[in-house]
């Protein structure tokens, strides 16, 4: 996986050889943080990413996210098997850092950064990272027998009104639970070999839902790399519907910029936000990004979603109630994915990047809803978002399980650990964007 021939560099010595004999600063390290020279810090060495991050698996974006800053939280978080992927580093060896240089750069805490890694140490020695097959199968089992039921609805009942609105429901809630299954093979948490997760997850999201796994690992990484992060994240990135946090509004208002009323998106989030994400906005992008990069992997997986779905469904509605039929369900699942997702996100701090330890970073950005049986299923247990955003891949059942380990770290550090009723959640995302609606009228009009 060589990286072909080196371009020099003034900051290698050795006659700008690579390997680990070549000392850098911080300083040193963050002038190697533009889109064509690249650079980060993993444990202490230093790797030229410049020409990996086309060939990252995980995607250009998120790896290139931490150019130029230490990247070993990352690192650890995102990869089940941090000896394997390190091979895949050498050849990208550059040198190491100075002695005289802290393991962390902006000024992260050092106590926090290794009681967070002390808390991960123990949580793999109690096997929390381990997958219990029989939970994740009788999830995929509850989302097949909602389909079959779907479809014994209407061969037993007549197609009428309310056995059609039965039906949507039905496969709204199978469609949900899909999109949760197919994050849990995403993030590599169920099986220990990755190509099994990668598999499942093309069935459970190319076959069952008709999207692209690529299309969804590729932005939600950088969710994840840098939540919340403004020119980061791509779930913030609005398209100027809508303002958020409190710095976005202001910098908005001053530049006198009015796209839509912000001061009214409390309101009009009703009716853009929920009914339209899934079946318009992630449509189009979906189709976009599988035929513009020719992914035709995941174009074959979306095909056998349509085969079966249109198969299955014209001899009840024809081909045009079949396309009705999956909007009213596109339209369901998008209403429950949004509130889930956002109710964690979207009132908590929304900033251009400050360079954070990776567990204040997570806490400043996350917050959890209470649990419940109801919450778990309804949620695909993101109701534990901070434990989900601080160890991605750990299998979601054991969340539970290191919430009050979590907890008690972050009352030693006096870190905000934010839990809520499920619709103290809901509100609070009316609430944020009102506020941010406030905020960008007033810096319009008097700034």
């Amino acid at each position: 996986m060589g990286l072909g021939k080196h371009l020099k560099d003034p900051d290698l010595t050795n006659n700008g050889k690579q390997g680990g004999g070549n000392v850098f600063t911080w300083e040193e390290i963050q002038r190697h943080a533009n889109k064509n020279d690249q650079w980060l810090v993993i444990d202490r060495k230093v790797y030229n990413i410049t020409n990996w991050t086309k060939r990252h698996p995980g995607g250009i974006r998120v790896i290139s996210h931490y150019a130029g800053e230490d990247a070993t939280e990352a690192f650890t978080a995102f990869h089940p098997d941090p000896t394997f992927v390190r091979k895949f580093l050498k050849p990208l060896l550059v040198g190491e850092l100075a002695a005289s240089e802290p393991c962390h750069d902006h000024d992260k805490s050092e106590n926090i950064v290794q009681d967070f890694r002390n808390l991960r140490d123990h949580a793999e020695k109690e096997g929390l990272f381990q997958a219990k097959p029989l939970f994740f199968c009788l999830h995929l089992g509850h989302i097949l027998l909602l389909e079959v039921l779907a479809l014994l609805l209407l061969w037993t009942c007549e197609t009428n009104w309310t056995s059609t609105l039965l039906c949507c429901v039905i496969l709204a809630t199978s469609q949900s639970q899909a999109g949760w299954l197919q994050h849990d093979f995403a993030h590599l948490s169920v099986f220990k070999k990755s190509r099994w997760n990668h598999l499942l997850q093309k069935f459970t999201i190319g076959h069952l839902k008709g999207a692209s796994a690529c299309w969804w690992n590729h932005r939600h990484f950088q969710h994840h790399a840098k939540p919340n992060v403004i020119r980061k994240d791509p779930d913030i990135n609005m398209l100027h519907m809508f303002v958020l946090g409190d710095t976005q509004p202001v910098e908005y208002g001053i530049k006198k910029l009015k796209y839509l009323p912000y001061n009214h998106q409390h309101k009009y989030f009703f009716l853009v936000g929920p009914p339209l994400l899934i079946p318009v906005f992630f449509h189009i992008q979906i189709l976009k990004t599988m035929f513009s990069h020719r992914l035709w992997e995941d174009i074959a997986w979306w095909i056998t979603f349509q085969i079966r779905y249109f198969l299955c469904y014209v001899p009840f509605f024809g081909f045009l109630g079949s396309v009705l039929l999956l909007s009213v369900v596109r339209f369901l699942e998008s209403h429950w994915f949004v509130w889930v997702t956002q109710m964690s996100h979207i009132p908590k701090d929304i900033e251009y990047d400050n360079h954070q330890d990776w567990l204040t970073m997570q806490l400043n950005s996350t917050c959890n809803i209470e649990q419940s049986f109801f919450n778990d299923w309804f949620s695909g247990h993101l109701n534990f978002q901070v434990e989900h955003h601080l160890f991605p891949t750990m299998p979601r059942h054991n969340f539970h399980r290191i919430a009050p380990m979590v907890r008690a770290l972050c009352k030693k550090h006096g870190l905000s650990y934010e839990v809520k009723t499920l619709g103290q959640g809901f509100a609070d995302v009316v609430r944020s964007l009102k506020k941010s609606g406030c905020l960008w009228l007033d810096a319009y009009l008097h700034k």
